[in-house]
């Protein structure tokens, strides 16, 4: 066996404890109560601000460092934030300030959008991710570091 200490990049395997939390604190999610998270580099599981983050890190390092919000969920975007007419939604929608509904984009893609607005003719809607336009705190703690082994193609022999 190797001595040689894996660092936390490219064609590995990572598994880890994770907290993130808004400047103030206020944590949005974390691991460290619950069964650690495994990722593979570039799997997308992260975002890439916060895979950055990661870089060299290994097994047994723990640190808390500062997301920017571009690197991070990105920055709010006011063109995002659209206007429907109050008729285009049916007598059932619950239109009140904070609900989030689903939306089709123009893929027919499920969108999120949270209700800013309701009055009696518009209906604001945001499209930034409850997280735009925030910096945050990105606290981990490395539990291990493996080389990430592609899978192996079955081959049938007859």
């Amino acid at each position: 066996m190797s001595d040689e200490i894996l660092r936390v990049g490219p064609q590995m395997r990572i598994t880890l404890h994770f907290a993130v939390r808004l400047m103030d604190g206020t944590e949005i999610d974390s691991t460290f109560e619950r069964e650690a998270a495994t990722f593979s580099w570039g799997d997308e599981s992260l975002l890439p601000g916060f895979e950055r983050a990661l870089l060299g890190l290994k097994t047994g390092d723990r640190r808390s460092m500062v997301i920017e919000a571009s690197q991070g969920f990105g920055d709010y975007n006011e063109d995002n934030v659209q206007h429907f007419r109050a008729e285009e939604f049916g007598p059932e929608a619950d239109l009140r300030p904070g609900v989030v509904m689903q939306f089709a984009d123009a893929s027919q893609a499920e969108l999120p959008g949270v209700i800013q607005t309701v009055d009696d003719e518009w209906v604001t809607v945001d499209f930034n991710h409850p997280l735009a336009g925030r910096d945050l705190t990105f606290e981990v703690e490395i539990l291990d570091v493996q080389r990430d082994a592609p899978e192996q193609p079955v081959i049938l022999r007859h």
